[in-house]
């Protein structure tokens, strides 16, 4: 290890420890590091700041500059109420929402957000507990608030804690205001945080709000005569020791199900959520316990939610009668299938009505939209994007649906992030309307791959944790933009996009411009037989994250198993055309 890092560490470290800030625990901790033999952990914790990125902050709980603590929690909060007071000079009655989720410290951390907004003359709508990050993104607009925060790390393990930021259209922050908000929380020292909060403005909330959000999840419903039919559909559902575990069922119940039951061990709120490795729905792992319920009730469907539910997962029976996990790609197809095929019979689907899709999610919904003339946009990775296509077209054209191949979905538009709460009442639905016309679900993805084409696809993660891993995530990227591939698994690359210079080349090299509203740090490959492999480095967490699609032609029902055969073996030689 690089010694002079080493030393810059050791410097960071030594100024927490003569702060009169830290308390007395923080420092034990850091002088624990210090006087370590392995210094990993100590340069780990102070080799950068965590940063304050577009989204907000992500990072593993504990002391250290690049750790998720309090008091990097409050010198970003102090940053973010400075760029609020500035944003909005001489008006009164400002107010944010904050909320949190059921990580450990996710209480306290929300406490001391709460303090430091109203510390700093804004008014703070604090919810009760724990509640789904859709509900505050609802909540911020409900309430007319100017901006929110939710105290979250969504699907990652149980060692990590986030600060997602919102806008008051209740969407995560975009232009200018995400430069804005990251240019005041780098000027901020710790010193400057106003930690002793007003309680006169905070005020807390729950009830209420829930029964409202619940009363607009019902908007997302396209057709209640089908569920009535189909009340007794059975559904067990997971928490995943989160925040849905009451909201869900209600809303289920809301819509007019009836026979929901619950994973018992998921349901008890616990940090370190003891039944699953993580609480990613995107891993089978998480479902286990879910489908070992669903087996013996005899479901018809197990549906789950991520921690801070915002994310859904889905698992239903195959043609054999065996449980099987929805990917996030299929997920989204399935909605959009299902609103455009049942708005359109209900005479609900109107010329200036649009869909909206990540560049990194299913082309197979490309197609649809294409055959059944409805407009699609494709955006960037994260809701925030199609949050800002819904923005830009209110009041003229009626946002019907938008998800990522992330197992997120936006099923209306009351909302401005993943809902899964919405999303699960609405494939309950989706499940209810085949159960009615003779099909399970996965009958109704076979019809769907029959339709529209077969599409298989596989996201590859490359771990690379600190800050060596950073250099090589870098590294990589930048390879791939110096000495684009020709071609892919045998098929040639007939277009190469790179977003980060909004440049796009076709098969002889020659560029032209990518309409974008902004730069990102993503690379994608189209082959001539279809492939798609985009490449990006998450914004989250320290990986590379790779999505290939591959397409075949399914001739029927039975074909299903022989295509992804082949489209697997394909995954293998793509990966070895692209050394990962």
């Amino acid at each position: 290890m690089d010694n002079e890092l080493i030393k810059q560490c050791e410097a960071k470290a030594r100024e927490w420890l003569a702060s009169p800030v830290y308390d007395d625990e923080t420092k034990a901790e850091v002088r624990a590091m210090l006087e370590g033999d392995d210094k990993n952990a100590l340069v780990d914790a102070f080799y950068q700041s965590l940063e304050f990125g577009t989204g907000g902050l992500r990072g593993i709980m504990g002391a250290g500059t690049n750790r998720m603590n309090k008091y990097i929690v409050g010198m970003a909060t102090q940053g973010f109420a400075n760029y609020i007071l500035k944003a909005f000079p001489g008006q009164g009655g400002l107010s944010v929402v904050v909320g949190h989720d059921c990580r450990n410290h996710g209480r306290e951390f929300a406490e001391t957000v709460a303090n430091i907004f109203s510390a700093n003359g804004i008014k703070v709508y604090l919810f009760e507990s724990l509640r789904p990050t859709p509900e505050v993104s609802f909540a911020i607009r409900r309430l007319g608030a100017k901006a929110g925060v939710n105290v979250t790390a969504s699907h990652n393990p149980k060692e990590y804690n986030g600060y997602k930021a919102y806008w008051e259209d209740g969407a995560q922050v975009l232009a200018p205001h995400d430069k804005g908000i990251i240019d005041e929380v780098n000027n901020v020292r710790v010193e400057d945080v106003r930690f002793q909060g007003r309680p006169e403005l905070i005020e807390i909330i729950g009830g209420e709000m829930d029964y409202d959000y619940m009363t607009a999840v019902r908007e997302a419903m396209i057709d209640q005569e089908v569920i009535l039919r189909q009340k007794d559909l059975n559904i067990v559902y997971s928490a995943m020791h989160g925040t849905g575990r009451v909201i869900v069922p209600l809303c289920l119940r809301s819509w007019g199900f009836q026979n929901i039951h619950v994973v018992p061990e998921q349901m008890v709120v616990d940090g370190n959520f003891p039944t699953v490795v993580s609480p990613n729905p995107e891993n089978a792992e998480a479902m286990t316990l879910g489908m070992r319920l669903g087996t013996r009730l005899n479901a018809d469907l197990v549906v789950a939610t991520d921690p801070d539910a915002d994310r859904l997962a889905i698992v239903c029976r195959d043609n054999k009668g065996e449980w099987m996990i929805i990917n996030g790609n299929q997920t989204c197809m399935m909605f959009c299938y299902y609103i455009i095929r049942n708005k359109k019979a209900l005479g609900q689907l109107r010329p200036t009505d649009y869909l909206v899709k990540t560049i990194v999610t299913t082309e197979v919904i490309s197609e649809m939209a294409r055959r059944n003339q409805i407009e699609l946009r494709d955006c960037y990775t994260g809701f925030k994007w199609i949050a800002r296509e819904i923005a830009i077209s209110e009041g003229k054209q009626q946002y019907i649906g938008g998800g990522e191949e992330s197992f997120g979905f936006l099923p209306y538009d009351k909302v401005r992030d993943k809902d899964a709460p919405a999303s699960i009442c609405l494939i309950c639905e989706i499940a209810a309307w085949a159960r009615d016309n003779g099909m399970t679900l996965y009958d109704l993805l076979m019809q769907i791959y029959l339709e529209y084409g077969f599409s298989y696809e596989h996201t590859i993660n490359v771990v690379k944790p600190g800050k060596s891993g950073a250099d090589e995530i870098k590294a990589m990227m930048e390879n791939y933009r110096r000495h684009r591939p020709t071609e892919i698994a045998g098929s040639p690359v007939v277009l190469a996009k790179d977003f980060a210079t909004l440049t796009q080349y076709d098969a002889q090299g020659n560029a032209s411009p990518l309409e974008m509203p902004a730069t990102s740090n993503v690379m994608q490959f189209f082959c001539q037989d279809g492939t798609k492999v985009s490449v990006r480095p998450s914004g989250t967490e320290p990986k590379i994250k790779f999505y290939l699609e591959i397409k075949d032609t399914m001739g029927c029902p039975g074909c299903y198993a022989g295509c992804v055969e082949r489209a697997r073996a394909k995954v293998d030689e793509v990966r070895k055309s692209l050394g990962i």
